[in-house]
């Protein structure tokens, strides 16, 4: 391509001083995402590094769980979280409906991405326990005497209902998510299936928990 044809193709949308494409121009984005390859691919080459920028600032934000990991490792992970993000645009590039920015809609795709890379990379080498030895530990210090007894009957009620109406995957979604605190993603990971699989066997857990807790007269408004 000549220098006629490559200052036509960069006419074809508005561009920032740098020459990339104007952030903020949702209709640009589309068009030249949308539109012939030269255009394309540049634009494609400034959303990945609006998408790497906003990666960095997500893992930024979640330093602390990830403070043990080296500066090139969360670099990386930065890295993977945009090329994922990217790949997931393009590919629903057609469902974006206009609702908000361009850039607004984008962002959402690496933020998720990132969070999930650093929940990952956090809980790598710790153990997901899933056990029936240990399902729950009282939280609370310094109740009142009547709280203990009550806290008591309900912690045994709750763990009886564990015990007897869930089945045993449905307790190891349960354990591992209310109660120890697994991120989701790590879960299924770990267990080789979906979030929404995850999502679905913990909504079912809760349902059966709380029918059971009602019908033994504990009610059934507890949150579990």
């Amino acid at each position: 391509m000549n220098a006629s044809e490559t200052l036509h193709a960069r006419r074809r949308f508005p561009m920032d001083e740098g020459g990339g494409v104007r952030r903020d121009d949702t209709q640009a984005w589309l068009s030249a995402l949308r539109g012939p390859a030269v255009p394309r691919e540049e634009a494609i080459a400034d959303l990945h590094a609006l998408l790497l920028r906003a990666a960095r600032f997500e893992l930024g934000r979640r330093r602390e769980s990830l403070a043990h990991v080296p500066y090139a490792e969360r670099e990386d992970l930065a890295t993977q979280a945009a090329d994922d993000a990217l790949v997931a645009i393009l590919s629903k590039l057609e469902t974006f409906r206009g609702a908000s920015r361009f850039t607004t809609w984008a962002y959402k795709f690496v933020l998720l991405e990132a969070g999930v890379k650093a929940r990952r990379k956090a809980w790598q080498g710790r153990e997901v326990t899933l056990s029936d030895d240990e399902w729950l530990v009282p939280r609370d210090a310094g109740p009142t005497a009547q709280e203990v007894v009550e806290g008591g009957e309900l912690l045994e009620a709750i763990g009886e209902a564990i015990r007897t109406t869930l089945t045993p995957h449905q307790r190891q979604v349960f354990r591992a998510l209310a109660l120890n605190g697994v991120p989701i993603d790590v879960l299924a990971e770990r267990l080789g299936t979906t979030r929404g699989a995850l999502y679905k066997t913990l909504h079912d857990a809760r349902r059966k928990l709380r029918a059971t807790l009602a019908d033994s007269g504990l009610g059934g408004g507890h949150e579990l």
